[in-house]
């Protein structure tokens, strides 16, 4: 049974634009930057649907929702939409924005930094995921990323842990792990399902990403509180963008295969 909430999260977005703007948002894929009230670009993102990626800022849960993103939507004073023909379009686009803008809020894709590999393993019925510069021997690896490892690597381990208890809330997450204080070497108990998590991760990494986020899609399923609803949806987003540039990888290296 849902827990009644005492008082109703804050939402500063509807206090400042209005309940018609989210109403009449465009469900069509596209880049959104977010202003200040000096017309200063704060973020910018993309998505395949405008109007349900929107209204994930809608809710200013400080349980659930990042502190970078809390201090973000009390800033927004304007959100201006840019359209795209599709996905693939609206990530190129928001690609060239960060680099040129570099918003305030935003980190992947901004500065380059150190490259780091993704790396996991298997010990004790648990899978470790870890961000490291040079990954050992024993580890397998993805990599080397530039800035977007971060926060991928964030994103899997929040999914996968929720994933594989179904039971537990986000606010049972590890301590940290909600507001993006994970480790650079997280683990995350599989118990027998150890196997199938270590195989839909050398599918994503490796072969089709589409099949593990379908795998995450099914177990996240169950999940209908809006604040998780919300919380999972972001965290999807870096993990379908890496499928995405995966597409447009191999579509490139086809197309040259044939000149």
């Amino acid at each position: 049974m849902a827990q009644t909430l005492l008082f109703p999260d804050p939402k500063p977005l509807d206090q400042r634009l209005g309940r018609k703007f989210f109403r009449q948002a465009p469900r069509r894929p596209g880049v959104y930057l977010m202003r200040d009230a000096n017309d200063k670009v704060l973020y910018v993102g993309k998505a395949k649907d405008l109007k349900q990626r929107i209204n994930n800022y809608r809710l200013a849960n400080p349980d659930r929702m990042p502190r970078r993103h809390l201090r973000m939507v009390r800033e927004v004073s304007r959100i201006e939409f840019q359209y795209c023909a599709n996905e693939a379009a609206a990530l190129r686009r928001e690609s060239k924005l960060l680099r040129s803008l570099r918003p305030k809020f935003n980190r992947a894709g901004v500065w380059p930094g150190k490259t780091r590999f993704l790396a996991w393993r298997a010990l004790d019925g648990r899978v470790e995921l870890a961000l490291v510069e040079v990954p050992e021997a024993n580890w397998l690896r993805y990599g080397p990323m530039n800035s977007s490892a971060r926060v991928l690597h964030q994103a899997c381990c929040r999914l996968l842990w929720l994933a594989l208890n179904p039971e537990a809330s986000i606010a049972e997450l590890p301590t940290g792990w909600g507001c993006g204080r994970l480790p650079d070497a997280a683990a995350i108990h599989c118990g027998s399902e150890l196997e199938d998590v270590l195989a839909g991760l050398k599918q994503f990494f490796w072969e089709d990403p589409a099949i593990f986020l379908a795998w995450l899609g099914c177990r996240l399923a169950g999940r209908t509180n809006p604040f998780e609803q919300a919380v999972i949806g972001a965290d999807l987003e870096p993990l379908q963008n890496f499928s995405l540039k995966r597409k447009v990888r191999v579509s490139a290296g086809e197309q040259m295969a044939l000149l």
